[in-house]
């Protein structure tokens, strides 16, 4: 299975029907099992498989770098795609441990307490000083469009890119997931040993907790979005050390938390 479906449609614009096809984007259950046991089930764009389950383990707290995975298997089966994968000995021990203080009632919800504080855990402090103009900004996004082969042909998918002045766009992942995105984006930087701590995070959908928690794991300073925050993001991002800039546009940009790491190109409006 592709990433791409090729889907017959009848077209109806200005009274006028025709038929044809459409690009539309693939979407699948995506399991991510380690050692032997299912952690989750996302619905995903079937593609950069890799870099999931890397990002994802990042993101999670179940590996601490690439190399903590063994072994990874892609098996499809008639539901989804199932992401086999084995963690080295000294990883699979805590894995283990998780999941045993988490058995026990169901029907509880999130699953208790615990789940509670996994979920609302405190983000990793951003320590990078980086700053960047505005200017960078505008280049970065303007990177974008180019490199989202995906989204160009289907207009269904969320992209997470890393933006430097050095390079220009790093690297870029696409996926129907937003969350899916950055983890994958988040995989491919870890499995390529780059840093993104003198980059700019672009994330082409609304900033939810979720999207700084994974920020802060690879140590991006600063988050440029398309689509606005919500509250709990900002209080993650200013409590992470975050420069947040969201509502970015072709004519600029709101920046949320910690503004010092965007050089001042304009004047100030104190009416």
């Amino acid at each position: 299975m592709g990433p791409v479906h090729h889907a017959e449609r009848l077209s109806i614009r200005g009274g006028i029907a025709g038929r044809g096809r459409r690009a539309v984007p693939e979407e699948t259950a995506v399991a991510l099992s380690f050692n032997g046991g299912t952690h989750a089930v996302m619905m995903a764009t079937p593609a950069d498989f890799a870099d999931f389950a890397v990002g994802f383990g990042l993101s999670e707290g179940i590996i601490e770098k690439p190399g903590d995975i063994e072994s990874l298997d892609v098996v499809e089966t008639p539901d989804g795609i199932d992401l086999q994968i084995w963690l080295t000995a000294d990883r699979a021990a805590p894995l283990i441990e998780r999941r045993r203080r988490m058995a026990g009632p169901t029907g509880c919800g999130l699953c208790g307490l615990e789940m509670l504080e996994d979920v609302m855990r405190p983000a990793r402090r951003v320590a990078s000083q980086c700053r960047f103009a505005p200017r960078d900004i505008a280049t970065a996004l303007a990177a974008l469009p180019m490199a989202q082969a995906l989204h160009r042909e289907t207009r269904a998918v969320h992209g997470a890119g890393l933006w430097s002045r050095e390079t220009g766009l790093v690297e870029l992942r696409e996926d129907v997931g937003r969350h899916n995105a950055l983890d994958k984006l988040a995989g491919a930087l870890a499995r390529q040993g780059t840093e993104a701590g003198d980059g700019l995070l672009l994330l082409t959908s609304r900033v939810s907790v979720e999207m700084v928690q994974k920020a802060a794991v690879i140590g991006a300073p600063v988050i440029v979005a398309v689509s606005a925050p919500t509250a709990l993001a900002l209080r993650t991002a200013e409590a992470a050390g975050i420069t947040l800039c969201a509502i970015a546009r072709d004519d600029g940009f709101e920046i949320f938390t910690h503004p010092h790491r965007i050089a001042a190109e304009v004047t100030a409006d104190v009416s």
